[in-house]
């Protein structure tokens, strides 16, 4: 195949799966950026973690806050758990790796924080221990999931909110993950600072 057409086909894949998803998608990403402006506006934090890519995202949604999105403003408490190769890796090896976000969590959360956790499938064991951990310390859930929804979808509690992005690959499922974290970050400023 011509390398320009596999681009070309590649791009296209990913606008027909992001238009495919617009009107199931933009109501739990507005009810997401609710959950999280309310705790903000409780002095209560954001924790996020992911695995991978999905790692990569929790850094860039917290980079959004507590730096700035588009608009200036202070910064907002949010933290990615998937920063401190130290803590993981003394989680890991002295527990077991499902347990990296969990007790970070249990020692960092707060009743009334949010967890955001980040999963393209559903099923890593480290972000469901982690959901777990939230309601064990009386936080709100958001997930950003993928494909059918997998394990975690039996587990949130009915005040959490699933982001389910559906997709034929990893890549276009990610690709939605970028999409929606930037839209909620957008509904956090204008919920907090109005329109711009």
């Amino acid at each position: 195949m011509d390398p320009t057409q596999r681009v070309i086909d590649n791009l296209n894949e990913c606008i027909r799966n992001i238009q495919d998803c617009v009107e199931s998608l933009a109501p739990h990403i507005v009810e997401a950026a609710g959950i999280m402006t309310h705790a903000l506006l409780n002095d209560h934090k954001i924790l996020v973690c992911g695995n991978g890519g999905s790692a990569a995202d929790a850094q860039h949604f917290s980079s959004e806050m507590l730096n700035r999105f588009e608009t200036e403003r202070p910064g907002l408490p949010a933290v990615a758990l998937t920063t401190d190769s130290s803590t993981l890796t003394s989680i890991a090896n002295d527990y077991r790796y499902e347990d990296i976000f969990a007790k970070q969590v249990l020692a960092l959360g707060q009743p009334g924080d949010v967890l955001l956790g980040i999963t393209t499938s559903g099923n890593s064991p480290n972000i469901l221990e982690a959901i777990e951990a939230a309601h064990q310390r009386d936080m709100l859930c958001v997930a950003l999931n993928g494909g059918q929804g997998g394990k975690l979808t039996s587990i949130l509690n009915q005040a959490d909110v699933n982001v389910c992005a559906p997709g034929p690959s990893t890549a276009r499922i990610q690709e939605i993950h970028s999409i929606a974290i930037h839209c909620m970050c957008d509904l956090i400023d204008f919920h907090l600072l109005g329109q711009s």
